[in-house]
């Protein structure tokens, strides 16, 4: 079936020919021997107004063009003198395709809560906010490639399952195939895992960024984006069980250059989601947003501050507001914290560096200070950390020694140990988490509402 999208149509290149259309009934209404249908059909966030005259062999088609009914229209498209709308279509033909029951069709001309249609997430995206929200994911959704391969680097695709755990912090979900009624035991009544099908036990990766690095260390620059999974039992909005992560890693860098990619990355991803998304961004503005598009534009423009852990923490305990958690050196910065770093103290992102080694992951690369570790968080206004990153430890013996400080086994990465023994290079990267980098840029007060099928604990619900 050849057909045009809607946001084609709009563009107003068809005045005065006959087009087709295919999309979901939002509206009808009847008067006076005219029928108007509002049609939308996912490409952008207008509806098209279509005209359905008495005289018309279509006319018939009408009581089977409820809400919610998926038709196909042919008819002769005009300027349209009402106001609201640029362009209508005179309609000449109409096949129904699937008719929505208006007795038993949830969504209706009405306002409906986020949470009433989580409970219908198989239907929600067919609304303007979720449409919208999907729209926003997908641009950047491409512009993330267009950023790395337009600077040479190699997307590679890193394993879902796997036998390490990236991040040490046992929160994975376990992969088996072995008869979870009839599980085999040792002697000492744990599970046997010899007999599973890899022949140990696996888990849903955390992170891709181990076999990133292996792949950075043949390849050069890469990056890797895909779903990565954790075990939390976090039901908050601001925490998924399943959602997708973005992991560049650069040979021969050092934090510097990684800082330096991240602000790149992260201004690139606002300009582009305001030149392609802008009509959806100013409809979620009127309903959700944290920032507006004039912030958002600033922050496409304006580089980040710096700032050292130490002196972040000076600056919180040195503030008259009162936090919920407490500001000591050696504790990971709070939401709260970062936020008021952002909103407060700089007024704009703030890059935090040198953490204690204490509260980053053992392959940090340790400071010569050998307190702290060279890693780096990328913090925005209103929301706190978005990206988060290191330089990498290419040193076999002090990486050896961190992984034995933080009791990390060593029997299941002695591949990622071989990296250091077998021409080490420098090397660092960074990780943002998809869905909050939607949610950041749409302003959804919900993680689970930038995602199609949000995974969390007690919902799963597809």
């Amino acid at each position: 079936m050849k057909r045009l999208l809607i946001k084609e149509v709009i563009a107003g290149t068809y005045v005065g020919r006959q087009v087709t259309i295919c999309g979901w009934v939002r509206t009808k209404r009847e008067s006076k021997g005219i029928a108007f249908l509002a049609l939308n059909d996912g490409s952008t966030q207008d509806t098209l107004q279509f005209i359905v005259s008495v005289n018309s062999p279509a006319f018939q088609q009408l009581q089977r063009c409820n809400t919610g009914s998926a038709i196909g229209v042919k008819g002769i498209l005009k300027e349209s003198p009402a106001k609201g709308q640029k362009y209508e279509v005179e309609v000449s033909e109409i096949e129904v395709f699937g008719e929505a029951d208006p007795e038993t069709y949830p969504l209706q001309k009405k306002g409906h809560t986020l949470e009433f249609l989580r409970e219908i997430g198989h239907l929600r995206p067919r609304t303007n906010t979720y449409g919208a929200v999907f729209r926003l994911r997908n641009i950047l959704a491409h512009a993330i490639h267009e950023f790395f391969q337009n600077r040479g680097f190699i997307w590679v695709h890193t394993p879902i399952i796997t036998s390490s755990d990236c991040e040490g912090a046992g929160e994975l979900f376990t992969v088996t195939s072995l008869d979870l009624d009839y599980l085999p035991k040792r002697e000492d009544g744990s599970i046997d895992f010899s007999q599973d099908l890899f022949g140990r036990r696996t888990f849903l990766s955390v992170s891709g960024q181990l076999e990133a690095e292996f792949m950075s260390m043949s390849l050069g620059n890469v990056y890797t984006f895909g779903p990565t999974f954790r075990a939390e039992n976090s039901n908050t909005t601001r925490h998924l069980s399943e959602f997708w992560m973005v992991e560049p890693e650069m040979a021969f860098a050092d934090l510097r250059d990684d800082m330096e990619l991240a602000e790149d990355f992260f201004r690139f991803l606002c300009r582009v989601v305001l030149e392609k998304g802008e009509k959806e961004l100013s409809f979620l503005e009127n309903q959700y947003r944290k920032i507006s598009l004039a912030e958002l534009a600033r922050l496409a423009d304006m580089p980040c501050m710096h700032v050292t852990y130490a002196d972040a923490v000076k600056e919180l305990r040195d503030a008259k507001e009162k936090f919920e958690f407490p500001v000591a050196w050696g504790l990971d910065l709070q939401s709260e914290h970062e936020r008021y770093l952002t909103d407060s103290v700089f007024k704009g992102p703030v890059i935090v560096t040198d953490y204690p080694k204490e509260i980053k992951a053992f392959y940090m690369k340790l400071n010569p200070d050998g307190r702290t570790v060279a890693a780096m968080d990328v913090l925005v206004p209103k929301v706190g950390e978005i990206i988060g990153g290191s330089q990498r430890e290419e040193r076999l013996d002090v990486l050896e020694e961190r992984m034995k400080e933080m009791r990390i086994p060593s029997e299941n990465i002695q591949w990622y140990l071989d990296l250091r023994r077998f021409g080490t290079a420098p090397h660092a990267g960074f990780g943002l988490g998809f869905e909050r980098l939607v949610q950041y840029i749409t302003g959804m007060p919900n993680i689970r509402d930038v995602i199609p099928c949000p995974r969390a604990p007690q919902t799963i619900g597809f």
